[in-house]
């Protein structure tokens, strides 16, 4: 019994899923916000919004293990998300020069937003990790309501399944 309760107490510890105090839930209208993108053009949500729905996932950092295979899942289901009228936007507090070098090295056809400063993350509510920002993916309407978000740390490319499941709903 005392290492079931270990157990529990590490996966809230470490966060491995868990929903944050604080973090945007499933029914939420998401607000507005503004980054610049890997090519340093300003992004708008709203304006993203006006066209159809939009997956948003945080990650860490750009061009480690997790971040990569999880970057690589989207690049590789990319045609399924526009077929379906979706937009995929990364973000992470890389500054936009990691950004662009991330995108070029991985072909990666999706925007990658900077938070260098990690407002929007704190908007969202993304909750850390131990010391490693989340890895958190919300699919939202074209309203900004999200219908679906996913939190987990560890299994970087279910982001990608949750994400299309969720998409194929609307």
């Amino acid at each position: 019994m005392k290492t079931f309760h270990t157990m529990l107490l590490t996966l809230a510890i470490f966060g491995f899923g868990a929903t944050a105090k604080g973090q945007l839930a499933t029914g939420s209208k998401v607000p507005d916000f503004e980054l610049k993108d890997q090519d340093g053009h300003n992004f708008r949500l709203s304006s993203a919004l006006a066209k159809g729905p939009v997956v948003v996932y945080f990650y860490p950092k750009d061009d480690t293990p997790g971040c990569t295979k999880e970057a690589c899942s989207f690049r590789d289901s990319f045609e399924a998300f526009t077929s379906a009228g979706a937009q995929v936007v990364g973000i992470s507090g890389d500054d936009v020069a990691s950004h662009k070098k991330f995108a070029e090295k991985y072909k990666l056809p999706f925007t990658l937003l900077a938070d260098t400063d990690n407002k929007v993350r704190k908007l969202f509510g993304v909750p850390k990790t131990m010391m490693l920002p989340g890895r958190v993916t919300y699919v939202l309407d074209k309203n900004g309501v999200i219908v679906h978000q996913f939190n987990s740390l560890t299994q970087a490319t279910q982001h990608v399944e949750e994400a299309m499941a969720a998409i194929k709903k609307m």
